[in-house]
Order: C-alpha cells, then structure tokens, then sequence
C-alpha cells in the first residue's frame, strides 16, 4: 500500500468558514463524509439533506452519506435527491430488510456502504456482503468524534480483509474511529483502505492546509513503517 484514501469527516469541518475548507479539502481528500444522526440510534443530532446538497453544489468530490439512524428507508430517497454518490447503512438496522434496502439505494442511483459497529460480528453480514461497495469498520461507539480506538475492532478488519481476499470481492474496507497518528499503522497492517479523518485530521492545526500537510507526513512515515516490517517478513 503506497497510501490510504481519504474522507474527511463533515461533522468536524468549521461551519463558520466550510466553503473555504471544502476547497482545502477537496485538493487532498478522496470523498466527503457525511455523518447523520437522528438522536436515537446514536446521542447526537447531525448534518441534514440540506447541508449534503450544499456541499455537493460546491464540491468536486463525491459524498458518502453515512446514516446512524434507526430507519435508512426514511432517508435514503433524501439524500440520493441531494447527491450522494453512496448512501451506508448500519447492519444493526437493516437486517430485517438487509436486501431491500441494499436495493432501494441501487434504485436510487447510489453506490452501497454497510456500517459495522465495534459490537457487532462480521458474521452478520457474510451473506450480503458480496452486495456492497464499501464496508466501514466503526472502530469507536457511535455518537461523538475524538474517542479512543476499541482495540477488538482490530480483528474483525483482519476478518474482513481475509475475506474479501479469500473469496475474490471488491468491497472497499473503510475505518471509522480514531485514525490518526497513534493507530495508522495498525490499521495498515490489518488491511484498512479508506480512514474517515476527523479529530485526526482537524485537531492538528487550526490552519487547515498545516494540518493536512502534517497528516500526509504522518501516514506516509506509518506506511513506510509497514513496508519495511513486510520486506523483513520476506526476507526473514
């Protein structure tokens, strides 16, 4: 792996000056990453149709919705409206209605994420999994940015990498949670793809362009770290 690809975490941008940090962003990251929370399956209240359609007006990347709600099918038509390019769902919500749903999101013209939280066994989506384009690994109980890695997610991304490797898919595995400096080699050498850059990113510096310098410096140091481990593994 030469580098990650990136989204960077909406919920976290500064809203007083988001149309100058989307420009920012767009010339580093891979997508935008769009957190809605209803208040009820996760404690907090976040980012509505209306703030997706502004930034897909103005951005030149594409937007994964993510959606922490007890009922995707409410709004998945909303956000597809708005243009999204993915619409993800959380497993613990759909699974009554798993290939429905993963149906309606191709109707609706979006490519489909599923969402795993640390809790909850990859073994309960093996049999649709083939269906997704991106799998997201939330590697912290949803809700709120800046908390700490669980460390068990670790496993279940070396699960999910072993099993799209096994069985010839092409899921993307995307990690939620807790990407920054402490935990990118981890992730790397576990088979992560794609980090959702939140705290990790916008925590750095207030000056945006410093802090997105200095998160291309820290995950290349990371990967550089996880290829020379490799090239001894092989030479050993």
């Amino acid at each position: 792996m030469t580098k990650f690809l990136l989204s960077d975490s909406l919920m976290c941008v500064d809203m007083l000056h988001i149309g100058r940090q989307l420009k920012a962003l767009d010339t580093r990251m891979d997508w935008h990453h769009a957190d809605v929370m209803d208040g009820h399956f996760c404690p907090n209240l976040t980012l509505s149709p209306d703030m997706v359609k502004a930034v897909c007006s103005v951005s030149k990347k594409p937007v994964e919705v993510h959606l922490m709600t007890t009922r995707p099918q409410d709004w998945i038509g909303r956000f597809a409206e708005a243009g999204a390019s993915m619409i993800a769902m959380h497993a613990e919500t759909i699974n009554t209605a798993a290939f429905r749903l993963i149906g309606q999101v191709r109707q609706a013209g979006c490519q489909v994420g599923i969402v795993l939280n640390p809790a909850t066994p990859f073994e309960m989506i093996r049999h649709y999994i083939d269906e997704v384009d991106r799998l997201t690994l939330m590697t912290v109980d949803v809700g709120y940015a800046g908390q700490p890695m669980v460390p068990q997610v670790v496993e279940k991304i070396r699960e999910a990498a072993a099993f799209k490797r096994e069985r010839g898919l092409s899921y993307e595995i995307q990690i939620d949670g807790c990407c920054n400096k402490s935990t990118y080699r981890t992730y790397a050498q576990a088979g992560a793809e794609i980090l959702v850059m939140g705290s990790g990113l916008f925590g750095l510096s207030e000056d945006l362009g410093e802090a997105l310098t200095l998160m291309e410096r820290q995950q290349q140091e990371a990967l550089a770290d996880v290829e020379r481990i490799l090239e001894k593994k092989t030479t050993e």
